[in-house]
């Protein structure tokens, strides 16, 4: 029993020298942390006192800034104001100097007048005087005469009255025959003096009108920088060549002539586009049948194009305003159709310019006869084939794009289909022959060529399955485009037998004419 108390006394004292231990240790840890945390306390405290005293440099340094900058702009400003006062300044120094010297050229004219009116003065003096003078002799005069005619009725027995009464009758009779002969010469004059006047108007407007006759041909030449070209043109068994001709509608020589290819065709619009797209071949390099259709089919869209264009600038040019899009669109197919060789938009500028000036001489409405000039000819290049003449077609045009009366008049009459109701037509009559009847302007022969060609082609195109026809070689062939799907084989041979008999039957030609129908079957799918 003793030792069990003894053990226990012995853990106590041991228990109890462990937590002071404990304790001191504790105490010495939390010394510790306490030092600690007072040191991290002290850097965060001298950390803030910098980072404020960063702020406040900022700040300060922001504040410099700012005011620098407000200072720079009042000072701008400030110049700006200071300017605008100098040129206010100036300005009034410059309006006092020009008052100054308006003073000064008052004052001038001023004393200029005062002196012109001692000058007048002077003047009405001289001039009372000798008008005294004047009065003076005019009654030394008057009595003179008195005198005189008194002495003269002593001599004739007869007074002054009755004199002068037998002197009237005596000059009477002699007045009577002077004036009739004088009026007779006054009236022969005028009626000369007339038909030298009109004769003389109509030489002056063609003298300052003149122009250049320009003679459409049928052929155009198509430059190239060297011959390897014309084999690529021509294609593998020339598939290109007759695909361009199929295409456009003209013949394409391809000689022995260096660098250059003719293009023949009576057609100016179908040689343009030939001409065209074979530009754009050559710079392309691709020439094939496909491309040759693609190619062909958009310079097709580009001369719609330009037709609309040139008809616009020649509106513009003559100063017309107002008229409608189709018509312009008329005026400009007019660069590719010629009457009688004459290039037909040449001749209508030519005769508006005619009318102008002509309408001018003669005080009539000088834009009314210009317009009636221009549009004197649009019948000709509708483009279906009427049953009308041209100038009635035209004036049909006219009136249903609401042009003036007077003008669809002028067209309707200048080749006397219809009765002149104006001033203008005639003069748009005249004009029209005085540019046509010139030496050169015109050939008859080229001009029913091109007749006989259309002529040609639509005969072709009436018979049925056909699509498009051609006449090249100056009329010697007509190739004849088929639709494939309604033509067969053997009715192309039949079609082209039938045209021919048609054309032996109808028309007259000189030598023969090859008739070639062209049946072309494609097959066409995508793959997608």
């Amino acid at each position: 029993m003793p030792d069990v108390v003894v053990v226990s006394i012995a853990a106590l004292l041991s228990l109890g020298i462990g937590i002071v231990i404990g304790r001191v240790l504790l105490r010495k840890v939390f010394k510790k942390e306490e030092v600690e945390a007072q040191d991290r306390a002290k850097l965060i405290i001298k950390e803030a006192e910098l980072t404020a005293e960063n702020i406040k440099k900022d700040r300060i340094l922001e504040a410099k800034e700012k005011f620098l900058k407000l200072k720079a702009e009042f000072e701008e400003e400030a110049n700006k104001k200071k300017q605008i006062l100098i040129t206010n300044e100036n300005k009034l120094k410059q309006r006092e100097q020009s008052l100054i010297q308006k003073e000064q050229n008052i004052a001038k004219m001023l004393e200029q007048n005062k002196r012109r009116e001692a000058e007048l003065d002077s003047m009405k003096e001289n001039l009372t005087e000798q008008l005294d003078i004047t009065n003076k002799k005019r009654e030394e005069a008057e009595k003179l005469r008195s005198s005189q005619v008194a002495k003269l009725e002593k001599i004739a027995n007869l007074t002054a009255d009755e004199a002068r009464d037998q002197l009237v009758e005596a000059l009477k009779d002699e007045a009577q025959t002077r004036a009739s002969s004088y009026i007779k010469n006054i009236v022969e004059e005028a009626r000369l003096t007339a038909t030298k006047e009109a004769k003389k108007v109509v030489i002056e407007t063609i003298q300052r009108t003149a122009t250049e006759n320009a003679i459409e041909n049928c052929v155009s030449v198509f430059n190239i920088e060297s011959d390897d070209v014309k084999g690529k043109i021509i294609g593998r068994e020339g598939r290109n060549i007759r695909a361009l001709e199929a295409a456009t509608g003209v013949e394409i020589i391809v000689d022995d002539t260096p660098e250059a290819i003719i293009i023949s065709g009576f057609d100016p619009v179908r040689r343009e586009i030939a001409r065209l797209s074979l530009h754009r071949l050559v710079q392309d390099g691709r020439i094939h049948p496909a491309r040759i259709e693609e190619i062909v089919a958009k310079t097709q869209k580009n001369i719609e194009e330009e037709i609309i264009e040139i008809g616009e600038r020649t509106v513009i040019d003559l100063g017309i305003h107002g008229l409608h899009p189709e018509l312009i669109k008329l005026i400009g197919r007019m660069r590719f159709r010629s009457s009688y060789g004459q290039n037909l938009l040449q001749h209508s500028r030519e005769v508006a310019k005619l009318c102008a000036t002509m309408a001018a001489e003669l005080g009539l409405n000088v834009k009314l006869a210009k317009r009636a000039g221009l549009l004197h000819d649009i019948g000709k290049v509708w483009p279906e084939e009427p049953e009308l003449p041209h100038a009635i077609l035209g004036m049909e045009l006219a009136k249903k794009y609401k042009e003036h009366p007077e003008v669809c008049n002028a067209i309707g009459a200048h080749h006397d289909e219809i009765e002149m109701t104006s001033l203008i037509s005639p003069i748009i009559q005249t004009c029209d022959a005085i540019s046509g009847s010139r030496p050169g302007a015109r050939r008859e022969v080229m001009e029913s060529y091109i007749k006989r060609l259309k002529e040609l082609e639509e005969l072709a195109v009436s018979f049925q399955g056909v699509t498009k026809c051609y006449a090249i070689q100056a009329g010697r062939e007509l190739r004849v485009m088929v639709d494939a799907e309604n033509v067969t084989d053997e009715r192309a041979n039949l079609l082209s037998y039938d045209i021919s008999q048609k054309i032996e039957k109808d028309m007259q030609y000189p030598g023969q004419i090859k008739v070639t129908v062209i049946r072309e079957m494609r097959a066409v799918s995508y793959a997608k």
